[in-house]
């Protein structure tokens, strides 16, 4: 299952690579605070809990949305919005988003954007960045308000766009019990 988030008024997959399908399954959830985009679930993504249970989801698509939620140096939001984004992908899912670039014309002109997501950003979503940089670069320690983990399989960065690719770590045998897909 499948939940686009920010869907606008485009259906559109964006990002795709050879773990993903290029098309979207039947079982496509698109969420948007627009009613007039018709988004099969209505809700604003600055509001956490998103209404899905947990392991819902196997790719949550994010295009030109997450630099609209919370406010730059609001770490505790960026942490409680990664963290309910972990919670609801399955073991394994998927995380594929893109953004304005750091240094691209939209990314502070767009005056609805209100934070930045760049890869470097990304590093402090990853347990294993914390194990490998913390006491041995500048990188802040938020292991104390933030636990889930994401790995960064691609990031791709162009001229305006910023696209990126990070699957949830999580314990995988919650995927291989009875009942579980």
């Amino acid at each position: 299952m499948e939940l686009l988030i920010g869907c606008g008024n485009s259906r559109k997959k964006q990002i795709t690579f050879k773990e993903i399908p290029s098309e979207w399954s039947k079982d496509l959830i698109t969420l948007d605070w627009d009613e007039s985009c018709n988004p099969k679930v209505l809700h604003d993504l600055n509001q956490l809990p998103y209404p899905f249970d947990d392991d819902t989801f196997d790719e949550i698509h994010a295009y030109e949305v997450l630099e609209h939620c919370g406010t730059q140096g609001d770490y505790r939001f960026f942490f409680n919005q990664f963290e309910e984004l972990h919670r609801i992908l399955k073991p394994r899912g998927w995380l594929i988003g893109s953004s304005p670039n750091w240094n691209g014309v939209w990314a502070w002109s767009d005056p609805g954007h209100t934070r930045i997501i760049s890869q470097a950003m990304l590093a402090f979503l990853s347990q294993a960045e914390y194990e490998k940089q913390i006491g041995e670069t500048a990188m802040t320690d938020y292991r104390f308000c933030y636990q889930a983990d994401f790995e960064l399989y691609a990031a791709m960065e162009q001229e305006h766009n910023f696209g990126f690719v990070l699957r949830a770590i999580k314990d995988v045998n919650t995927i291989d019990q009875p009942g579980s897909d």
